[in-house]
């Protein structure tokens, strides 16, 4: 029996090593909502969203959301398909540098989890490895918004995603 178990805790030792606590990087944050992503019919991503004690999200206080990819994308894709949205959302933002060192390609399964830090600052955990911090005046409400603001490219996903 030991010699069954042995290699199913290793087959599991990298999906638990893979998950970072949302609750041990955004104290007291709980599941508010989550929904799936899907482009002309096919899932993207599976989105999570986290907030002071699961409570209806406050652009005021932090938040977190997970993204789980169901598909592969590249860098780049990832890198310009947000520039894309902060330009269709607002203004464009000087932060290609900083996304080129936040971003790596996915594929399915992968995680990234994005951690708002106070107005001017998201955290990235990309499979439980802490990658970077984005910061530019107001990037949380800019970047979340992408997902979770009133102009979204899909109001269902992110009515879901903001458990409404």
């Amino acid at each position: 029996m030991p010699r069954v178990l042995l290699p199913l805790l290793l087959l599991l030792f990298p999906l638990v090593a893979q998950a970072v606590p949302v609750s041990s990087v955004l104290p007291g944050a709980e599941l508010r909502g989550q929904a799936t992503l899907r482009f002309l019919g096919l899932p993207l991503y599976q989105a999570r969203l986290y907030t002071a004690e699961g409570r209806t999200l406050d652009w005021q206080d932090d938040l977190a959301l997970e993204l789980t990819y169901l598909r592969g994308l590249s860098e780049t894709d990832l890198v310009e398909a947000t520039l894309r949205e902060f330009s269709r959302t607002g203004a464009s933002l000087p932060v290609r540098d900083q996304l080129e060192k936040c971003y790596e390609d996915v594929g399915k399964g992968d995680r990234y989890l994005a951690v708002s830090n106070g107005p001017d600052e998201i955290l990235f955990w990309r499979n439980g490895q802490r990658m970077c911090a984005l910061s530019y005046p107001g990037i949380k409400q800019r970047f979340m918004a992408i997902f979770l603001g009133d102009n979204t490219r899909s109001p269902a996903f992110t009515r879901k995603l903001r458990g409404q």
